[in-house]
C-alpha cells in the first residue's frame, strides 16, 4: 500500500498497462497452443485415446456372481452281495435189519390140577326201583275277589211324603214376561235339609234365580243320599222351571 501511494499517476496508468499487456498476451498464448495442437492432431489422438478407455470402462464391470448350485450328493455305496449259505449235503440213510426170528424152545408144563371146590354162584341183586317223580307244588290259592264298589243312591226332591210345593211366581217377573229355568246345587246333609246351595244355572233374570234359590235352600226337604244304605251328605242339582200359562 505505501509503494502504491507513493507512485504518481502517471506511474500507476502505466502499470496497469503492463498488467493488462501480458494477461491478453497468456490469452492469446494458450489460444494459439490450442489452434496448433488442433492442426497438429494432437487433440484429435488424444480424443481416440479416451473414448476407447470409456468403452473398455464399460465392457470390464464385472459380471454378476452366478448362483450357487446345490452340492450334489455322492452316489450310494453299492451294497454287498449277500452270501447265500451251502447247501447241506444229504447224509446216508441207514437201513435198520431184520431181527432174527427167535428160536422155540421146548418147555415142561405140568398138568392142570382139578379143582374140586364147589362153586358158590352170588344171588341176583334186587332190582333197583326206579325214582318217582317229585310232586308238583300245589297251585297257589287264587286271589280274593275285589270288593263290589258302594252302592250309593243319590238324594231326591220329588217323594211324596216330602210335600214340596212349587217356588212362588215374582209378581214383577210375570208383569214383565220373565221365565226361564234355574238349577240350584245343594248340599243334601243326612237329615234331609239343605246345608249349602248356589246358582249352578241361571235363568238370566235376578229375581227367578233369588227365588229358586231360597226355595231349594229354605223351603224345600230331600230324600238324603246314602252310600250302602247308610245316609250321607251328598251335592244334588235341583232343577226349577219358571213357565207363564
Amino acid at each position: 500500500m505505501s509503494n502504491s501511494s507513493s507512485l504518481s499517476p502517471q506511474q500507476t496508468r502505466t502499470l496497469r498497462l503492463s498488467r493488462n499487456t501480458v494477461i491478453v498476451g497468456g490469452v492469446l498464448l494458450f489460444h494459439g497452443l490450442g489452434l496448433w495442437a488442433l492442426q497438429s492432431g494432437l487433440l484429435r489422438r488424444a480424443v481416440e485415446v479416451v473414448v476407447p478407455a470409456e468403452i473398455l470402462a464399460e465392457f470390464i464391470t464385472p459380471a454378476p456372481p452366478a448362483p450357487e448350485r446345490p452340492p450334489v450328493p455322492p452316489p450310494p455305496a453299492p451294497t454287498p452281495p449277500v452270501p447265500t449259505p451251502p447247501k447241506p449235503r444229504p447224509q446216508p440213510v441207514e437201513r435198520p435189519r431184520p431181527a432174527p426170528a427167535p428160536q422155540p424152545l421146548a418147555i415142561n408144563s405140568p398138568a392142570p390140577a382139578v379143582d374140586n371146590a364147589p362153586v358158590v354162584t352170588a344171588p341176583a341183586p334186587a332190582p333197583v326201583p326206579a325214582p318217582q317223580p317229585a310232586p308238583a307244588p300245589p297251585a297257589p290259592p287264587a286271589p280274593p275277589a275285589p270288593p263290589a264298589p258302594p252302592k250309593m243312591v243319590q238324594p231326591s226332591s220329588t217323594a211324596d211324603y216330602l210335600n214340596n210345593a212349587a217356588p212362588p211366581y215374582p209378581a214383577m217377573s210375570r208383569r214383565l214376561g220373565e221365565s226361564g229355568r234355574v238349577v240350584v246345587r245343594v248340599l243334601i246333609g243326612p237329615d234331609g235339609r239343605a246345608q249349602e246351595a248356589r246358582i249352578q244355572r241361571s235363568s238370566g233374570f235376578e229375581r227367578l234365580d233369588q227365588v229358586a234359590l231360597e226355595t231349594a235352600r229354605d223351603r224345600w226337604r230331600y230324600k238324603p243320599g246314602t252310600r250302602d244304605g247308610v245316609a250321607e251328605a251328598m251335592w244334588f242339582n235341583v232343577p226349577l222351571n219358571f213357565v207363564l200359562e
